[in-house]
């Protein structure tokens, strides 16, 4: 460590680090449009410029590393002059219509213009035109709002290892788009909804599904079934100013009641489901000694990477649908066989973290019997935070309730889902049971846990060594896939996460998420799992009794059926 001055008084810089991590540290806000916290730094949008003592000009905070005896100052006419410039050419460019912008008051562009006090439209000159891009189910793209910031680009590529959107044409013209300028939809695009976090403005949203839902809810024929995913509860507070890492399921309950749903549900019942059916299947393949290493299932957006980059794979991915079809799949069964309800009359909504679920919705391997799709309608935790407010609802001002039986009861095991690893987590302790008869005599198995990009962890279950591997961020998916193709063999069970983090960081979750909120969310997670009092997925008795009274056994002929599919090799531009 040693000193520099900022604005005037000394501050303590870390050798290596650049002046905006040094700034940031201190409490001082320099403002950026292009900056991606752990990637390198590209300087792109220069918006985080300052005037150091002995350079000449402005000089990118984001791309510079500090120096002992450094003096800045962040904040000089010189730089806010400059920014206010970037600013308003930016403007000159935009459309002026962010009274009907879904990022109206939660765009860091009009933030920024508001921050500098720019008032009137100094550049004037002919518009550029965009077609909209509305061709993808889970991600719609505005290009006449983007800024060339370039950090969906990066996401993209260098986090995902995706690829599906990059820089073309040049100059003046340049823009972002898919290969050979098609739609979303016939590129490689796993519908993560990554970009969507990271873009600054409204050019990139999800798909919007709530007219569908507001419809339905208005509809006196449709038996309108909501349900949310494990992680909505300790995210979507966020959504009305409560701080990151409080859990408000109660009130969450308390407003889709008020909404008019008919019936409300847990999805962490069909994780504990989905992890009943996943660890009685990697059981069976330890026994037979084949199709290993499992690979979850869970997240829609790995699926696809997996159909699309590494086919070869597809048989080692577990056949379970998601615990968010599964739940689509009960509800139109069994519910309805219970209730009395016709099928075809149920309208079920899905409350995701994951832009990805509303393509996983639309597979066509998800249409029952019936030929209805399990889940009619996905709405991302930010849609569902939007049509409560809507109908004038408050989560700060509502009473906690419960969600309806026999779909509340979960065990801690299928809330821990909405964290990187807690898959894997919950899959180890069924799949120990089964093996051995006996319970793990701690089921926290910390390797598992943390924000590591990829984490190992070896279980002794008998006289097996079961190797577990949990990813997240499908750049590190590709890695470990790489080592099993060239020949590692120490792994038996993969759990794999689409977006950094898990769920808690999915691409429908709140915007301008740090990495200090995701570790807020990942806690409140865990403080559930310690003082739950079933911590274990088989142990849920509602998951006992559903078999007993309708499924009948683990992986059997009706499990199979309902809450098992497959998947297929994908063209990478399909």
């Amino acid at each position: 460590m040693f000193k520099i001055k900022v604005n005037n008084r000394e501050v303590e810089a870390q050798k290596g680090e650049m002046i905006l991590d040094t700034l940031k540290r201190e409490g001082i806000n320099v403002p950026t449009l292009c900056h991606i916290p752990g990637l390198f730094p590209t300087g792109a949008c220069r918006m985080c410029v300052v005037e150091i003592e002995g350079y000449s000009g402005l000089i990118p905070s984001c791309a510079m590393p500090v120096q002992e005896g450094m003096k800045i100052e962040t904040h000089s006419p010189k730089a806010i002059r400059a920014r206010k410039t970037i600013i308003e050419l930016l403007l000159a460019d935009h459309p002026d219509d962010c009274l009907y912008c879904v990022r109206n008051g939660n765009c860091e562009l009009q933030n920024q213009a508001e921050e500098l006090g720019i008032r009137q439209r100094r550049f004037v000159g002919e518009k550029s035109t965009y077609d909209i891009d509305a061709s993808s189910p889970s991600i719609l793209r505005d290009p006449a709002k983007c800024i060339l910031c370039g950090k969906c680009v990066r996401v993209c590529e260098e986090i995902q290892g995706v690829s599906a959107i990059d820089f073309v044409e040049r100059g003046c013209k340049t823009e972002i788009g898919t290969a050979f300028k098609e739609g979303l939809n016939i590129s490689s695009c796993i519908n993560c909804g990554q970009c969507i976090i990271a873009c600054p403005t409204g050019a990139l949203r999800e798909k919007s599904n709530v007219k569908e839902v507001m419809n339905a809810l208005a509809d006196p024929d449709k038996h309108v079934v909501i349900q949310h995913a494990p992680s909505i509860s300790v995210t979507i507070g966020e959504e009305f100013g409560l701080k990151p890492g409080r859990d408000v399921a109660g009130v969450m309950v308390t407003a889709m009641r008020r909404l008019g749903c008919d019936a409300v549900f847990d999805t962490s019942f069909t994780a504990d489901l989905t992890i009943v059916e996943e660890a009685t299947e990697f059981v069976n393949r330890v026994k037979a000694g084949e199709k290993l290493p499992i690979m979850s299932s869970c997240s829609p957006g790995w699926v696809k990477f997996v159909e699309q980059f590494y086919p070869q794979f597809l048989e080692n991915v577990s056949t379970c649908k998601s615990p968010q079809q599964m739940l689509g799949a009960i509800i139109k069964s069994y519910y309805a066989e219970k209730e009395g309800i016709d099928p075809t009359k149920i309208f079920s909504i899905g409350v995701m973290p994951c832009s990805a679920k509303k393509f996983e919705a639309e597979r066509p391997e998800m249409v029952n019997e019936h030929g209805t799709p399990d889940i009619d309608a996905v709405l991302s935790t930010r849609e569902f935070a939007r049509v409560i407010k809507m109908r004038g609802l408050d989560l700060n001002k509502l009473e906690p309730g419960i969600a309806d039986n026999p779909f509340a009861e979960r065990s801690s095991a299928g809330k821990i889902f909405g964290a990187t690893g807690g898959v894997a987590e919950a899959a180890v302790r069924t799949a120990y049971n089964l093996l051995t008869g006996q319970e793990l005599a701690d089921p926290v198995i910390k390797e598992l846990r943390g924000m590591d990009g990829i984490k190992i962890a070896y279980i002794p279950v008998g006289d097996l060594k079961v190797g577990v591997a949990v990813v997240s961020g499908l750049g590190n998916a590709r890695k470990l896939l790489d080592e099993i193709v060239a020949g590692r063999d120490d792994i038996h069970f993969i759990e794999v996460m689409t977006c950094p983090g898990g769920c808690i960081n999915g691409g429908g979750q709140p915007h301008y998420v740090d990495m200090d909120a995701i570790k807020a969310r990942m806690k409140v997670l865990y403080d559930i799992d310690r003082d739950s009092a079933v911590r274990t997925s088989h142990n849920n008795k509602y998951i006992q009794k559903l078999y007993k009274e309708y499924l009948g056994e683990p992986n059997g002929p009706k499990s199979h059926k309902l809450l098992h599919t497959h998947y297929t090799q994908r063209d990478v531009l399909k």
